[in-house]
C-alpha cells in the first residue's frame, strides 16, 4: 500500500520480509516492535517533510494495508496489557467499521523523540483507515520511552488478535462493516 502526498511518500507492505526505514529512528524502533508482536513481517519505506505528517501517514497507510488483508471473517476484537519496566499500558482494538481513538498516555520523564502527540497522530490515522476503535491507556509509567514502546507492543498483540480468522461473523447484527 502506498500513500503519496505533497508532504510524504509512504509504502507499507505486510507479509514481506524487509526493512523498516522511515527516516525516523524512533518510529522505526516502534514499528519493529509492533510488527514483531503482531506476528507479521513488514517492509516500510517513507520520506517526509515533518515528523507529524510522517507518523500520521504511516498510520493511515498501515491501516489501509491491514484492511486490504483482512480475512472474510475475522476476530474483530483484540486487547493486551503490556508491562515494560516502569510502564504498564492497556491497548484494546475493535475493527468495527467505526473510527475512533482514545489515547490516554502519561509519564513523568520525557525522552527525546518519544512524543505523545506523534503517537496520537499515528493511532488516529490507523483508526481512520482501518476503520477501527482503538483505546490506549497508561496504567502506570515514568519513562516516555517505556510507556510508548509498551503501547506499540500492546498494539501489535491486540491487532494480531483482532485481524485473526474467525469461524463466524463477530457481530450480533450479523455484519461487520468493512
Amino acid at each position: 500500500m502506498n500513500r503519496k502526498t505533497g508532504e510524504t511518500d509512504v509504502t507499507v507492505e505486510l507479509d514481506v520480509a524487509g526493512e523498516i526505514r522511515t527516516g525516523d529512528g524512533v518510529l522505526d524502533h516502534l514499528l519493529t516492535a509492533l510488527f514483531f508482536y503482531m506476528g507479521r513481517e513488514a517492509r516500510v519505506r517513507a520520506s517526509y517533510d515533518l515528523r507529524h505528517h510522517l507518523w500520521e501517514d504511516v498510520g493511515i497507510t498501515l491501516g489501509g494495508e491491514l484492511r486490504s488483508k483482512l480475512p472474510k471473517r475475522f476476530a474483530r476484537f483484540g486487547n493486551a496489557i503490556v508491562p515494560m519496566d516502569d510502564a504498564l499500558v492497556l491497548v484494546a482494538v475493535d475493527i468495527s467499521g467505526r473510527a475512533y481513538a482514545s489515547v490516554e498516555l502519561s509519564f513523568e520523564e520525557g525522552e527525546e523523540g518519544f512524543e505523545v502527540s506523534l503517537v496520537r497522530e499515528f493511532l488516529w490515522g490507523l483508526a481512520r483507515s482501518l476503520r477501527a476503535t482503538i483505546h490506549v491507556k497508561t496504567l502506570s509509567g515514568i519513562n516516555a520511552h517505556h510507556v510508548i514502546e509498551a503501547t506499540f507492543k500492546g498494539l501489535g498483540l491486540a491487532l494480531g488478535k483482532a485481524i485473526g480468522k474467525s469461524e463466524k461473523v463477530e457481530s450480533t447484527k450479523g455484519l461487520v462493516e468493512v
